[in-house]
């Protein structure tokens, strides 16, 4: 900081301050090249409604359970991300895919379509914080320390499905796998199975997911889990360190269900009588610790879907689906588990105005934004995701 006159200033940053302006250079999505409606123009339903009419059985939206209502109205399908990839790669007749998500979303549904078939992200920079923690240089920069320490031998990468393509490609290339949180203890069961005796699992990119599965599913000592911090020399790790752990979990968290406290938990449960408290495994450790149901977005929707009238749930997910669950289960009181506001800040980037826009110019015949992976990329990612659907039970295909 530099002072002028007694007061504090502060110096040039290298990063421009949310807010101070934009650099259209090196920032995506900040502007789009067409005309974008105004989110107050009242018009919008209507302008979505006619280009949807327009495209017809050309056009397929899916539309992720985070979003907000005023898109999730005009999805063809919602659903968790992988499941919405699926979709999309059914729907071969679909010519336009229109993705209402996050980037690693859009670049799966790239991968499992057709080359005939366009995905489009109606906001380049819809993207997610967690995925971007893990960038391909320090993954494999982290795979040379480990071969270096002697343990990459004994160790099978499994990566999370929020995660960008070439981590997918990392993944299938060093004879691991992806894995969703519905699936994620059969896919370290099989990773570990992999390994043989002694052997490890480097999990990317969310460590409180590979930590709550280890532990909480597979039995596993929090002890034999350790932490890779791809911003330290080694991790922060040292080779004995790496040699003892099972688990080498990334330094990386969902910036939503990282917000959920023990705090918000031990409050709920004394403002609520009898309330029942469900979260993602995304969330904290000591806070799965203290839910009475943990599972993913589609078990928590369908936990509370069969829930008895007059039972009270504290939810500790995305705020859009928290707000859609009480409104389509009035019969049950269904809060949401912090306090403080917690959207996902990059899934609501794609708003109406975007879809609009983004339908519109499929009308006038102009592909915006288009999601296309590398094919050598697509190649290896689609190599780590059908080693995923191999795997038994029915969780491999949620």
């Amino acid at each position: 900081m530099t002072t002028t006159a007694g007061t504090p200033q502060h110096a040039p940053l290298p990063l421009l301050v949310l807010g101070r302006g934009r650099e259209l250079a090196t920032e995506r999505g900040v502007e789009c090249p067409g005309d974008l409606p105004a989110p107050s123009d009242p018009g919008l339903v209507e302008r979505a409604r006619a280009a949807r009419a327009a495209l017809g059985d050309r056009l397929f939206v899916l539309g992720h359970h985070y979003q907000r209502d005023e898109v999730i109205e005009f999805a063809d399908v919602t659903g968790d991300s992988f499941k919405l990839a699926k979709e999309a790669a059914a729907r071969p007749d679909a010519e336009f895919v229109v993705f209402c998500g996050v980037h690693f979303m859009a670049e799966s549904a790239d991968i499992l379509t057709s080359d005939a078939q366009t995905v489009v992200l109606p906001d380049l920079a819809a993207g997610c914080s967690m995925a971007d923690m893990a960038a391909l240089d320090q993954v494999q920069e982290c795979w040379d320390e480990l071969v270096a320490a002697g343990v990459a031998d004994r160790t099978v990468p499994v990566t999370y499905m929020n995660s960008s393509a070439a981590i997918k490609a990392f993944t299938g290339r060093e004879g691991g796998t992806v894995c969703t949180s519905s699936n994620a203890r059969t896919a370290l069961t099989w990773a570990l199975e992999q390994a043989g005796e002694g052997g490890k699992v480097l999990f990317l990119p969310d460590q409180h997911l590979g930590r709550n599965t280890y532990v909480r599913d597979l039995g596993g000592r929090l002890d034999g889990c350790v932490v890779w911090d791809p911003h330290r020399p080694m991790g922060g790790l040292t080779p004995e360190q790496l040699r003892d752990a099972t688990m080498i979990l990334w330094r990386g968290h969902c910036s939503v269900h990282g917000r959920f406290s023990v705090e918000a938990v031990e409050a709920a449960r004394r403002e609520v009588p009898a309330v029942r408290v469900i979260v993602h495994p995304e969330c904290r450790h000591e806070v799965v610790e203290l839910a009475d149901e943990v599972g993913s977005t589609e078990k928590i929707i369908r936990t509370i879907a069969a829930a008895p009238a007059g039972t009270a749930w504290a939810v500790g997910t995305e705020l859009n689906l928290v707000r859609r669950l009480a409104a389509q289960f009035p019969e049950q009181r269904i809060l949401f588990l912090e306090k403080n506001v917690c959207y996902c800040s990059t899934m609501n980037r794609i708003d109406l105005p975007h879809l609009v826009w983004a339908l519109e110019s499929l009308v006038d015949g102009r592909v915006v934004n288009p999601i296309r992976v590398d094919p050598e990329v697509a190649h290896w990612a689609k190599v780590a995701l059908d080693r995923m659907l191999a795997l038994p039970g029915e969780t491999s295909k949620d």
